[in-house]
């Protein structure tokens, strides 16, 4: 059997909640709630535009649109993570790890709040330098 069959048949069996569901499905591996799921994606999509964020700040100076786009796209990318981060700690039910996603909401809330900020002062940067170049 190959890696890429077994793989597939991961992928195609039925995403389990908890670890005993896995156990009694024959998977080694407990991936998180979905709840988790979500807040680790919403973690990852700010984290992403915190680096945007920061090259696009980084490097005001040296491209030729002088960091907009990339300040604009840390701007959006970091606003998505964090509303998600917000909503998912608005709906989650308990505490820290109850398999709510609560911690990986306010690593997204505070990392997309960070993105936006870095995002934000690029573009500021970028207009300062076209006004005074």
């Amino acid at each position: 059997m190959s890696v890429l069959l077994v793989l597939a048949a991961q992928a195609a069996s039925p995403v389990c909640t908890t670890p005993t569901e896995c156990a009694g499905q024959g998977l080694g591996t407990f991936l998180g709630t979905p709840a988790r799921i979500w807040a680790s994606v919403a973690a990852l999509v700010a984290l992403g535009g915190v680096v945007i964020g920061w090259l696009a700040l980084r490097s005001v100076r040296r491209i030729g649109d002088r960091g907009r786009k990339g300040g604009i796209v840390a701007l959006v990318v970091g606003l998505i993570g964090g509303l998600n981060g917000a909503v998912k700690l608005a709906v989650a039910d308990g505490g820290l790890g109850t398999g709510n996603g609560v911690f990986g909401a306010a690593v997204a809330l505070v990392l997309g709040l960070g993105g936006a900020v870095l995002g934000g002062l690029a573009l500021a940067r970028s207009r300062r330098t076209e006004l005074s170049g």
